[in-house]
């Protein structure tokens, strides 16, 4: 590509609306446009990295056997009503009528369309098992979009389904495809991990594991063991059970009842009495599925971990109770609430378990109990682990390494479906013995939009992109400084040339422009390889640099050819 063609809209400021780096140097590098909020256009630089991003996860799908399908974006809302999504879904799933009154949804991803289509083509266990992929635009309705390709209201996305005949075989698709994600993020060259996480509104019955590519704006938070593989989400991650230490107490001294006027958050407790958040006993009150309230009780050092909560109790749904719903459990206005004397379910962490007394409401506004014993006072319905990991604490997988906390970004997901939804949507095949039995199904989604802003997140500088060679939108970028000297253009355009007889995409920027703006355009940019053609064309000999280092060495063009096809070879 000739650059005085391309459309290329470079910025030279940061838009106002760039609220990441990937963001940001994707709008002054000119690969996307805004449209709407949390809607984006790919210009022709960014589509084409979106391209390369799609061959490479083409290539690891179809190595895994998986076969590509394409399904309607639009799809019947009854079929999501028959799956029960409809409502769980809740407001993120946009939702349109048709002239004739049909409700359809856009899919923010298709286990039920897919389901239905296996349903009626797949009958025998000779047809299984049999995993398809397809790789489409998808719609959310978020309702805040942020961090531009991040976090969208329309991004493209591979998901592929797996189809078994038992769970055994499952297991031999998931893990064929687990290899193929890690081979994806390899090729992308990410720094990630793959985490145990939960399934979120796709659900499941058998394991989940989430890619997450590490970068300081990530809105996930992953426990990382120092010592061993083990890794996990926040919302999955555990640690070997320990008591913190904290000033001894007496476990048997009798109850006593504390006037706290108007102390309710932890902090004010602790600087109110002089105590550490260790010695305090957190009661928060829940509802679980919009009708079910429950009593939730964790150290005060310590942060409830709500989908912990929901998983162990089978909820579809968990939120905070309103300050209403709190007095009515309770008795008391929130920040007062505590675990003795009440009559809803309580479920007590194990590190409060085995407390040997606390601080803890008294479920009177104004009054705090001390000498709180779990083993004496606090009858418990559930004992479990129902809160967040902290930084430091010990992995309970090896139990020798500590465990550290870092942001990331998921850009895969990968899920042990089981017969969720083949048993809801009737997907069932006839087994050896001619009985019916319902399909095993996994799933696995990548966000191919999403990966490419993670990408940029991990890899720019000061002065823009630095594009991996595997992603990158041209191979080699040929800069003339002054393309009025006809012997630079010359040699420009001998080296375009039989760079495209090689098979090499380059971008010549034959523009007549300033050496300052080529060059601060290619930084943008940051296409891998550049050549620059100065006042030494008549000599044959050119400049020659790797984006993202400052060295520039002088060489022939034989030379520059040589080293560019190199890595290819």
């Amino acid at each position: 590509m000739r650059q005085s063609r391309l459309l290329l809209p470079t910025l030279r400021e940061v838009p106002a609306e760039a609220d990441s780096a990937s963001h940001a140097w994707l709008l002054r590098a000119g690969y996307i446009r805004q449209l709407a909020a949390g809607i984006y256009t790919y210009l022709p630089l960014g589509r084409r990295v979106l391209h390369k991003l799609e061959q490479i996860v083409r290539a690891e799908m179809d190595r895994s056997g998986a076969q590509e399908l394409l399904l309607p974006a639009l799809q019947p809302a009854e079929l999501w009503r028959e799956s029960g999504r409809y409502s769980r879904y809740g407001a993120e799933l946009m939702r349109l009528i048709d002239r004739h009154g049909r409700e359809f949804v856009l899919g923010p991803t298709h286990e039920e369309a897919i389901t239905g289509l296996l349903k009626g083509e797949v009958h025998s266990y000779r047809k299984l098992p049999v995993t398809v992929y397809q790789i489409q635009t998808k719609f959310r309705d978020e309702r805040r979009p942020r961090f531009g390709l991040l976090r969208g209201r329309e991004f493209l996305m591979k998901d592929a389904y797996s189809f078994d005949a038992d769970w055994a075989g499952l297991d031999v698709s998931y893990s064929m495809m687990y290899q193929a994600y890690r081979n994806i993020m390899q090729h992308c060259e990410l720094n990630y991990r793959a985490v145990e996480a939960d399934s979120g509104t796709i659900g499941g019955e058998g394991g989940s594991h989430e890619f997450i590519a590490f970068a300081g704006i990530g809105e996930d938070v992953v426990a990382v063991c120092d010592h061993c593989e083990y890794a996990a989400n926040i919302e999955k991650a555990a640690s070997l059970h320990h008591n913190a230490t904290i000033p001894p107490l007496p476990g048997n001294a009798a109850l006593e009842k504390m006037h706290t006027p108007g102390v309710h958050s932890i902090e004010e407790l602790t600087q109110f009495l002089q105590v550490t958040s260790a010695e305090l006993i957190k009661t928060l009150i829940y509802v679980l599925d919009g009708k079910q309230p429950v009593a939730v009780v964790v150290r005060g050092d310590h942060e409830v971990n709500e989908l912990k909560v929901q998983a162990y109790m089978n909820a579809e749904s968990i939120e905070l109770a309103d300050p209403a719903a709190v007095e009515r459990a309770t008795g008391a206005p929130p920040g007062f609430a505590g675990p003795l004397g009440l009559k809803i379910p309580i479920l007590l962490d194990r590190d409060v378990s085995t407390l040997p007394e606390g601080i803890a409401g008294a479920n009177e506004r104004d009054y705090h109990l001390r000498h709180v014993s779990p083993a004496r006072d606090i009858i418990t319905s559930y004992i479990g682990d129902f809160r967040n990991v902290m930084e430091g604490e010990t992995c309970p997988k090896c139990q020798a390494g500590k465990l550290t906390l870092s942001r990331g970004i998921e850009v895969g997901h990968i899920f042990k479906l089981g017969t969720k939804y083949s048993q809801m949507l009737g997907a069932s095949y006839l087994d050896r013995n001619g009985k019916r039995q319902d399909m095993i199904m996994g799933c696995y989604g990548i966000g191919i939009s999403r990966l490419l802003s993670a990408v940029v997140e991990q890899h720019y500088d000061e002065r823009g992109i630095v594009w991996p060679a595997a992603l990158a939108p041209y191979r080699v970028h040929i800069i003339p400084v002054s393309v009025k000297d006809r012997q630079q253009i010359e040699l420009a355009e001998q080296l375009y040339e039989q760079l495209a007889r090689k098979g090499i995409e380059a971008l010549l920027d034959d523009r007549d422009e300033r050496p300052g703006i080529k060059f601060n355009d290619a930084d943008l940019i940051g296409i891998p390889y550049r050549i620059i053609v100065g006042k030494a064309a008549g000599k044959g000999e050119i400049e020659y640099m790797k984006r993202g280092e400052a060295e520039v060495e002088k060489m022939t063009l034989e030379e520059a050819l040589s080293r560019i096809t190199a890595p290819l070879e």
